[in-house]
């Protein structure tokens, strides 16, 4: 009897951590943001129902081209609860990646969100990473009108892999998805992280750490 109940438990327990693996269900029909209360909620406090307005709802420009004139060669013109109020609580958000011609989305991940990517225009070369131990690199060529799926928190990327423009819209599964570009993160943090703990991770000499901390 008490291994059944522990069973029970256990099975109880997994659907739980299950259920909440993605932002929580609303329990009201909306909860527009109040971007700039002192309350702390994980989220954001709701907007008094009474004064929502139909631009707590709305969001004008993405049809409008990213400027990709800068190093990568590519913008992300994101559409989440700080672009729209009223996603607060919904869990969904959205982006318009643009690309120039070679241009690059870097290696990074969504802590909060799997991505669901859509081509919109010319070609492009996806890829994400498998966790430890495996590591394995999967990739795709997509044209224009093809989807391709980045499952939540691995290393992914977005390359033009042709001679034009190119311009991608992305779905992701949380208001507030978050972003971790790799290199930003590894050898740009504030503080720096320590060149002997880069040298050794990366097993590289401490020159090339400090050469890449200078640069981002």
């Amino acid at each position: 009897m008490a291994t059944r109940s522990f069973l029970l438990l256990g099975i109880l327990a997994l659907t739980s951590s299950l259920a909440f693996a993605s932002d929580p269900s609303p329990l009201q029909d909306f909860c527009v943001a109040v971007p700039n209360s002192p309350v702390l909620v994980n989220g954001l406090v709701c907007k008094d129902p009474k004064l929502v307005q139909a631009d707590d709802f709305f969001f004008m420009g993405l049809d409008k081209p990213g400027n990709t004139s800068n190093p990568l060669g590519s913008k992300v013109t994101p559409v989440n609860v700080v672009q729209i109020p009223g996603l607060n609580t919904l869990g969904i958000s959205m982006a318009r990646i643009d690309f120039a011609p070679y241009g690059l989305n870097p290696p990074h991940t969504h802590p909060r969100a799997t991505e669901i990517l859509t081509v919109v225009e010319g070609t492009l070369y996806v890829g994400f990473v498998t966790s430890n131990p495996d590591n394995r690199l999967i990739t795709k060529i997509l044209q224009k009108g093809d989807v391709f799926v980045f499952p939540v928190g691995l290393i992914h990327f977005q390359r033009n892999a042709g001679h034009g423009n190119a311009v991608a819209i992305a779905a992701l599964s949380s208001q507030n998805p978050g972003v971790i570009t790799i290199a930003n993160a590894v050898f740009g943090s504030n503080p720096p992280i320590s060149d002997d703990v880069l040298a050794k991770a990366f097993q590289v000499d401490k020159k090339v750490v400090d050469y890449l901390q200078s640069v981002f």
